[in-house]
């Protein structure tokens, strides 16, 4: 898998500094950018000071709130070097994501307060592309950004969102900027970093749709999969998981998520919910583990996890897992993790753990 990283981010910027960059004679502050409230000049200096704060957050491993700082011009500067100055923040963050590892996260307020370095590449593609479009538009230029660029962005940022017929006129449709036939106009939007559930030894790190296409297709997600991973139970969740991304019903929250071992950074096992609650609060799981990382307590680590997490939203009431009749070591699991069975058919036990 291509995972969203510093080539992306650089290929945005260059689409976007030769589309500006034939209209650099023009007044900025005169135009308004698109359908904002910004003028063009404001809206290209925000594009610079959204990716040198990605950076920096990235960077310096914020956990709360942005790095303390803002980008300033200094007098005089015209549209060249406001230019130069968005190529130069943009590759400070491709930089910083080409170094950093896959497990680092930092703060960024939505929708969870963190994102991992492709979700900082996204944004900062997602900034670079949208912002373009905007300023573009007012100055009545031409510009459109590789479709796979995007696609990427909707992938990584927008998976509450159904894919459209072609991937930016979607993004734009997604951000309030454009028309999509058969839906209605978007007024309000944020875009959707992934969820982490952290564990004892793991980290349940949720799986973006662009990541499970890469799985059900025959790669690795974009994680370093420990020896005999990924398990066939996380490729075919991948496929469900995509399933519903396509389908415009995923709800991200109640995804797949992978067992990311925090001490090597190795991925072991997946787990998951089938589907998001009933209307009785009710819900479906399932999970694997690769047979390497099998007798080590995994399991049971990452089931309870997930259950703690589930049980404390007002929207889950309870939680059900049915196995295979001979698949002893996995009724154990829900066991050790609280689930009680409740029945047993042709199909194999169930189990429930309820909340309170």
């Amino acid at each position: 898998m291509r995972e969203m990283g510093g080539d992306q981010v650089t290929a945005a910027v260059a689409g976007c500094v030769a589309a500006l960059g034939t209209a650099v004679d023009r007044n900025w502050t005169e135009v308004t950018a698109g359908g904002l409230d910004w003028n063009c000049h404001e809206t290209a200096v925000h594009v610079a000071d959204d990716l040198v704060a990605y950076a920096a957050n990235l960077a310096g491993r914020a956990r709360d709130a942005y790095v303390p700082f803002e980008l300033t011009l200094d007098d005089g500067t015209d549209n060249s070097g406001l230019l130069h100055v968005i190529e130069t923040t943009g590759a400070l963050l491709a930089a910083t994501v080409r170094t950093t590892s896959r497990q680092v996260r930092a703060f960024h307020p939505y929708p969870f307060r963190s994102a991992d370095r492709a979700g900082f590449a996204a944004m900062g593609v997602a900034e670079v592309l949208l912002h373009t479009h905007d300023i573009a538009q007012g100055l009545g230029i031409p510009y459109r950004p590789a479709e796979e660029l995007a696609e990427s962005v909707l992938g990584h940022l927008f998976p509450h969102v159904q894919p459209g017929p072609a991937p930016w006129e979607t993004l734009l449709w997604a951000t309030g900027r454009g028309e999509l036939p058969g839906r209605a106009r978007v007024t309000g939007w944020r875009w959707n970093n992934n969820l982490v559930i952290p564990a004892e030894r793991l980290d349940l790190v949720g799986i973006r749709p662009a990541e499970a296409r890469d799985l059900r297709l025959g790669g690795d997600g974009g994680f370093d999969w420990i020896e005999g991973g990924p398990y066939e139970g996380t490729r075919d969740a991948a496929g469900f998981l995509l399933k519903a991304y396509e389908g415009g019903v995923h709800r991200p929250e109640f995804g797949v998520f992978a067992l990311v071992r925090r001490d090597d950074g190795l991925a072991v096992g997946g787990i998951g919910f089938h589907s998001a609650p009933d209307e009785e609060g009710r819900v479906e799981i399932g999970y694997d583990l690769t047979e390497a990382a099998r007798g080590h307590g995994y399991a049971t680590e990452a089931l309870r996890a997930l259950a703690g997490w589930a049980l404390a939203r007002d929207d889950v009431r309870s939680l059900f897992a049915t196995t295979e009749p001979a698949n002893a070591p996995s009724q154990a699991v829900l066991s050790r993790a609280g689930f009680t069975r409740v029945s047993a058919d042709g199909e194999g036990p169930a189990f429930e753990l309820r909340a309170g």
